[in-house]
């Protein structure tokens, strides 16, 4: 089971992440700032499940 504290984290991660790609896919950022960004969220928020749901693409 996951800590509350822990599944908000995940949460926030995805979701911040998510607005990324979207960017990302509309021409907004570049690959390499989405990489920027995707290691500051990650860094912010220490996601457990959302660095292998990023890793694998899937969302």
């Amino acid at each position: 089971m996951m800590a509350p504290e822990q599944f908000e984290a995940e949460k926030n991660y995805l979701a911040a992440r998510e607005i990324a790609e979207g960017f990302l896919k509309k021409g907004l950022l570049t690959e390499e700032e989405f990489t920027k960004i995707d290691a500051f969220l990650t860094e912010k928020f220490s996601p457990q499940m959302g660095k292998l749901i990023a890793a694998t693409g899937q969302n």
